[in-house]
């Protein structure tokens, strides 16, 4: 449904819901919405309006209570469509400024700097996604043996950089065969970008050393098959990219009074892989991107909002955000999340 399947009198009321709802996590009803909001109509008007909503699923009715909460589509309808969105206040702004930049001007610590400060400011869980350097070129590797069956990669990068990674060789692999992939791997592969590379490696490789050793094709074999997670390469070495804030802002939040559901948010913090891939399914997104309840794919997410924002840092991007409850002050939560992506941008261009 879109607006315009709204009287002008249901929208009103169905923001007052949902203003309501987010201050205090209690049902509406329709005396305290005719008290608090001064909408001009009667309780009894308001109560007609609000059983309407409920038929169109803008609302729902717990049995245990005579007021409404707003559904996900109501959320949705107010995002895209009623939140008025106000300039941050210069407070907030100078504080936001002086928390991201007491760590200094690193890449890692301005974003656990800017997440732990967005996460404070809203009173949701702030989350970052370090940027992968797809867009640096690889000057060249050398793959070093560590054991009979683990090799390091060494990435040499445009600019002096260097990243390892740890490869699982299948079996023990003779010192030959890892010279023989070495050389492949260079020439196949040497002078193109990471992000060409992770997605055109398998076709670069597919036959690099037909008619070579056996044990030679079975190691480059690897890096045809996992070439998306061998050189998924973040800008923090040995890191999955991913940042949090506190989680304990989020334990004061009646939505997280069960222990099942401060269970299920702990569980989706640590399982840091998973969240990173969520994380950098939107950093391809440009301004402010907002997924709401059962919009998400993982059922784990249901009752939670995804905000982020893109921030770039020269050639490489990555996202910002909160992780919260869909019962959120959406406004202030979407003014702060987007102030602060290009507060980041700014320091690490």
């Amino acid at each position: 449904m879109a607006l315009t399947d709204l009287t002008e009198r249901e929208r009103r009321i169905l923001e007052a819901v949902i203003q309501s709802y987010v201050e205090t996590a209690e049902p509406a009803g329709s005396r305290t919405l005719a008290r608090r909001f001064g909408l001009g109509v009667s309780p009894a008007t308001i109560r007609n309006t609000l059983s309407d909503l409920e038929e169109k699923g803008y609302l729902f009715h717990p049995h245990t209570s005579a007021g409404r909460i707003p559904t996900d589509r109501a959320y949705r309808m107010y995002v895209d469509s009623l939140v008025e969105l106000a300039p941050l206040a210069a407070q907030e702004r100078d504080r936001l400024v002086e928390r991201i930049l007491a760590g200094g001007s690193a890449i890692e610590t301005v974003l656990r700097c800017a997440a732990q400060s967005v996460g404070v400011l809203t009173q949701e869980l702030g989350v970052a996604l370090g940027p992968r350097l797809d867009e640096i070129v690889l000057e060249r590797l050398d793959l070093v043996r560590l054991s009979a069956e683990r090799l390091l990669l060494v990435l040499t990068l445009r600019g002096g950089a260097m990243r390892t990674i740890f490869v699982e060789a299948p079996g023990s692999v003779a010192d030959e065969a890892i010279a023989e992939v070495t050389v492949v791997l260079n020439e196949r592969l040497g002078g193109l970008r990471l992000g060409e590379i992770r997605t055109t490696s398998a076709d670069r490789l597919r036959d690099g050393v037909a008619g070579g050793r056996p044990a030679a094709r079975e190691l480059l074999n690897i890096f045809v098959q996992e070439a998306e997670t061998v050189f998924d390469v973040p800008v923090a070495p040995g890191d999955d990219g991913v940042v949090l804030g506190q989680a304990s802002v989020l334990a004061e939040q009646p939505e997280f009074a069960s222990g099942d559901s401060l269970r299920r948010l702990i569980e989706l913090t640590e399982t840091r892989q998973h969240l990173a891939e969520l994380l950098r399914q939107r950093s391809a997104k440009p301004g402010i991107s907002i997924t709401i309840g059962n919009e998400h794919a993982d059922p784990r997410l249901g009752n939670l909002t995804i905000v982020t924002a893109e921030y770039r840092a020269g050639p490489l991007t990555g996202v910002i955000g909160v992780i919260g409850p869909t019962r959120m002050p959406y406004e202030k939560v979407i003014s702060l999340v987007g102030h602060t992506s290009r507060l980041v941008t700014d320091l690490l261009g």
